[in-house]
């Protein structure tokens, strides 16, 4: 027999995604529920997959015992809240029996973005020496397969791997040292599920349901739409570009939902950046959209605000700093003395999955510690001179390396120039030689941003602007 193309296979998933299951006689899980899993701890644990019509079908874990009769070739049970502990067996029958091994309960997280999310640890700074230091069989990735679809999946295509040395290098680099670095504070089994394909953009990560109620959006939604009705009955041709608007979460996402998960962290952006003011209502629209798909509540939502690069402008990050008071519960890992002007792909992630676990660990796990860089908060002028205030300030405010830069004022003609800025407390004072009148401030308001504010904690401010428009 000759191999599955891609096409070929994504066309068969289209099938039973369409048909109902109706392909599948013998009781089956979702890929998910497969040896070597991690189930979310402290919460209800939905458990799903295929068989026969009207079979009845048992799951039995840890002393629970829950059946449901399958209905259109789907089933599903829900299992009451599980404790970390041992490794656990999960008996799944039917006409047939299934075992799944090797258990663990334990912390689910979903890593998800573009290309900075889905780059490996194997190509990342120092890859060779955190892979030999890499020995966590309690650590464990699910990759999806990338797939693109115009209607929602069932089943997402991949397979749980246990963190070691020798699997460690085709890990998520940003999911690998987020979980890392959770794993050693928490001291539970951490699970990632990651979905990632580089070069996308927010709104194929998008449901039709998720552009719903946003006017700026009415073009996705209609995109969205056409494709699911173009496509009914018949798979494409050929796979949709992921690119187009619902496509990723129909192919990548829809597949591993209700899995019981705590939360996501996420890293994509640079593909919106020519669309950074539309991406301020994108971006929290896409937040809600999964909330509520997920129907588990706010969770976190983590993200990584993007790196200095020479061809990503200052509005994107600003689409993302906009997003925190837009959207609750979450946290922005800011990148400034990490990036490479001339690479999109920064290969130092090591601190950024450490910074998006700084955000975990104080609003998820109540740590107390403090988990975000300076952010702006408010403006006062005195005479000719500009009094900024913000918020994680930490331990206080410091300029790293030197002089405080980075900062640039306006007068009434709104012409920035380049300010001299100092600490003085718990603020920074702004002034510059010849405005007399300011009326705003601007910091790394650059491409690449030459920026050194930072909190005690070693945390770098945001760029930002106190003239939003």
């Amino acid at each position: 027999m000759l191999p599955m193309t891609p096409q070929k296979s994504i066309v068969f998933s289209f099938i039973a995604a369409v048909s109902g299951g109706f392909l599948h006689a013998e009781v089956k899980p979702n890929p998910l529920f497969t040896d070597g899993a991690v189930l979310q701890q402290g919460q209800a644990i939905p458990v799903w997959g295929t068989a026969a019509d009207g079979e009845e079908v048992t799951v039995e874990i840890a002393g629970q015992k829950a059946s449901t009769t399958a209905k259109d070739g789907k089933w599903r049970v829900d299992l009451k809240p599980l404790e970390v502990g041992k490794p656990l067996t999960m008996t799944i029958s039917g006409e047939n029996t299934v075992k799944v091994e090797n258990l663990l309960v334990g912390e689910v997280w979903v890593c998800s973005g573009q290309s900075n999310m889905e780059w490996k640890q194997k190509a990342t700074e120092s890859a060779e020496e955190e892979r030999t230091k890499a020995k966590y069989p309690k650590i464990r990735m699910f990759t999806v397969k990338r797939t693109t679809s115009p209607v929602p999946l069932t089943e997402p295509i991949g397979r749980w791997i246990e963190c070691s040395p020798e699997t460690v290098g085709d890990f998520s680099a940003v999911g690998y040292y987020f979980a890392r670095a959770l794993y050693e504070k928490i001291d539970m089994p951490v699970g990632m599920i990651h979905s990632s394909w580089g070069g996308t953009p927010a709104q194929a990560w998008t449901s039709i349901e998720g552009f719903e109620g946003h006017d700026e959006l009415k073009g996705y939604a209609a995109q969205s739409k056409a494709n699911a009705e173009k496509f009914a009955d018949t798979p494409p041709e050929k796979p949709l570009g992921s690119g187009v608007p619902s496509s990723l979460f129909n192919g990548m996402l829809a597949p591993v939902i209700p899995y019981a998960i705590k939360g996501v962290i996420w890293y994509q952006g640079e593909s919106n950046a020519r669309n950074s003011k539309q991406y301020r209502t994108l971006f929290p629209a896409m937040i809600a959209d999964w909330r509520t798909k997920w129907k588990q509540g706010p969770f976190p939502f983590f993200f990584v605000q993007i790196a200095p690069y020479k061809g990503q402008p200052p509005e994107i990050r600003e689409a993302q700093l906009l997003t925190l008071a837009k959207s609750e519960n979450t946290a922005m890992a800011v990148t400034t003395d990490v990036g490479n002007a001339n690479d999109i792909h920064p290969k130092k992630k090591k601190p950024v999955g450490e910074r998006l676990a700084l955000a975990a660990r104080a609003l998820t796990y109540g740590e107390d510690i403090e988990y975000s860089g300076p952010l702006y908060q408010s403006m006062k002028v005195v005479g000719d001179k500009v009094g900024l205030t913000f918020s994680h300030i930490g331990g206080g405010l410091v300029a790293k390396d030197g002089d405080l830069k980075g900062f640039t004022i306006a007068g009434a003609d709104g012409k920035f120039v380049p300010a001299d800025a100092e600490i003085k407390g718990d603020m920074v004072v702004i002034s510059a030689a010849g405005v007399k009148d300011p009326k705003a401030v601007r910091y790394g308001w650059e491409n690449v941003p030459d920026v050194n504010l930072f909190n005690k904690e070693g945390l770098p401010a945001s760029p930002f602007r106190t003239d939003v428009d």
